[in-house]
């Protein structure tokens, strides 16, 4: 297998309310490819994809129960401490659930999270360490 990423699937317990929040809340675009039944987000080289837990499970032949935390969470990384307080300070006056406010981090960089309306956990972090390539993907050696 090849190391590469090109697909995040999230089991939502709501479809219409998770595309309205990554469309109009985040501001993303979906994909022509999206349906009734799934969306897809382009999201630099990964895609995101929003399809129904119980139909995801079903599909995995797993069981959909589950609560808590899910043991990831998914992260965008800005280009500055300012871009991260920018960031937060938008989703918060959307109403969105900020889990924990900008601030130093032990790691040496700057972050945030916010959950959207399954309660998957988002960063939004400044990492110095963390070099863009020309596309904005994050590039590391």
């Amino acid at each position: 297998m090849h190391q590469h990423l090109h697909l995040i699937t999230l089991g939502v317990t709501n479809l219409e309310r998770s595309k309205k929040f990554y469309a109009e809340i985040l501001g993303w675009k979906p994909s022509s490819s999206s349906s009734d039944d799934v969306s897809f987000f382009q999201a630099g080289g990964v895609v995101l994809a929003l399809f129904p837990r119980e139909e995801l499970a079903k599909d995995a032949l797993i069981s959909s129960d589950g609560h808590g935390f899910a043991g990831f969470s998914l992260a965008y990384n800005a280009q500055s401490e300012a871009e991260v307080d920018e960031i937060i300070h938008d989703l918060k006056a959307r109403g969105v659930n900020i889990l924990k406010e900008p601030q130093k981090v032990f790691w040496g960089g700057y972050s945030s999270y916010f959950t959207d309306p399954d309660g998957y956990c988002w960063e939004v972090a400044y990492n110095p360490f963390f070099p863009f390539d020309e596309n904005g993907n994050l590039k590391l050696n």
